[in-house]
């Protein structure tokens, strides 16, 4: 790996990740994002205890091993799952395991999961100790500063001091409430007002803690101005939507020389084949490719291209990027032609 430049930021030891997202953070999405930056932790969609379990663990576990640094998130509530888990997500390899305790998801709550358990700080601090016991790799929790009737920075702050009074010290903090009851889970990720400001104070007031920062965070300004304040910084949607962003931000850790986006797509093409080979069906990852060429020329036609089913085949991938290409093309040759 190039070496990192640490000067370039506040903090010596940050961190920067892609949060957990339903759906989104496959290991197909994740072995794309690894190629923009080989520094940025990734994690996998929250994973509840009773599908490991109870069903098919290779299937919920299995990763590429290109995807390191790789954190494992689990959703449960019950101690012993947690734990037999944790030692399983350690057996699988990953790097680190994570609790959610901020999905507001109605579905979850009704399995005890999620944000909810922000009200049941004793029970969260009991589950994240028994994690820590039955694995050597580091546990760290995911969480919202408040839910419903319990907003305060002073009840985010119990709730932090009981959960770390375990020995946990890594806190990921969505600067968001979550109001579990009137809001849909995707209004949960918007209609909260963000409160930096808390967070920011968690981190002055518990220094021994590593505070890592989440929600609305888009642009690489962003992330740098957080980490005058923070320790980490996790970025969700938008690098999904805008997955460059990662390689942009590949200058916090000295990286020189931006990937090439068609650089980019060569490898994934041998990827590709790998995976219909597999028997993955060609949607499932072009899905994840959309916002490559984000805000330039010819990207609606390629997001056109290679979602709704137009692409049938490998082949369809790769006259998509052909297209784009001499877009990208027509487009530099008239900026040339008319200076």
């Amino acid at each position: 790996m190039p070496e990192i430049n640490k000067d370039s930021v506040i903090n010596k030891n940050f961190r920067i990740s892609v949060a957990p997202m339903m759906d989104w953070t496959t290991k197909d999405y994740r072995y794309f994002a690894r190629l923009f930056n080989p520094h940025i932790t990734l994690y996998t969609e929250m994973v509840t205890t009773g599908a490991i379990i109870y069903g098919d663990a290779a299937r919920h576990l299995n990763y590429n091993q290109q995807e390191h640094p790789i954190v494992l998130q689990l959703g449960g509530s019950n101690p012993q799952d947690l734990a037999t888990c944790s030692k399983m997500a350690e057996d699988w390899g990953y790097d680190e395991v994570n609790l959610n305790v901020g999905c507001p998801s109605d579905r979850v709550q009704n399995n005890k999961i999620g944000a909810c358990l922000m009200a049941e700080a004793d029970l969260v601090a009991e589950c994240i100790a028994a994690m820590q016991q039955a694995t050597h790799i580091p546990v760290t929790i995911k969480h919202r500063i408040g839910i419903d009737d319990m907003q305060s920075y002073e009840e985010m702050l119990h709730f932090v001091d009981t959960v770390a009074a375990t020995g946990c010290k890594h806190f990921v903090v969505h600067a968001r409430i979550a109001l579990l009851q009137g809001l849909s889970p995707k209004e949960n990720r918007d209609v909260p007002p963000l409160r930096y400001e808390d967070v920011y104070r968690l981190k002055q007031e518990r220094p021994d803690l590593y505070i890592e920062i989440n929600g609305g965070i888009k642009t690489f300004e962003e992330t740098k101005t957080h980490l005058q304040h923070v320790d980490g910084v996790m970025i969700g949607r938008e690098a999904y939507h805008n997955p460059y962003l990662l390689a942009e931000l590949g200058e916090l850790y000295g990286l020189d020389t931006l990937p090439n986006r068609f650089d980019i797509m060569q490898q994934m093409i041998p990827y590709f084949e790998q995976r219909m080979a597999e028997g993955a069906p060609i949607s499932i990852l072009t899905r994840h490719i959309l916002g490559l060429f984000q805000n330039l020329p010819g990207a609606r036609k390629w997001r056109q291209s290679l979602s709704g089913g137009n692409a049938k085949s490998l082949n369809d991938v790769k006259a998509a990027i052909e297209n784009i290409q001499a877009a990208m093309q027509r487009t530099e040759d008239y900026i040339r032609e008319n200076q």
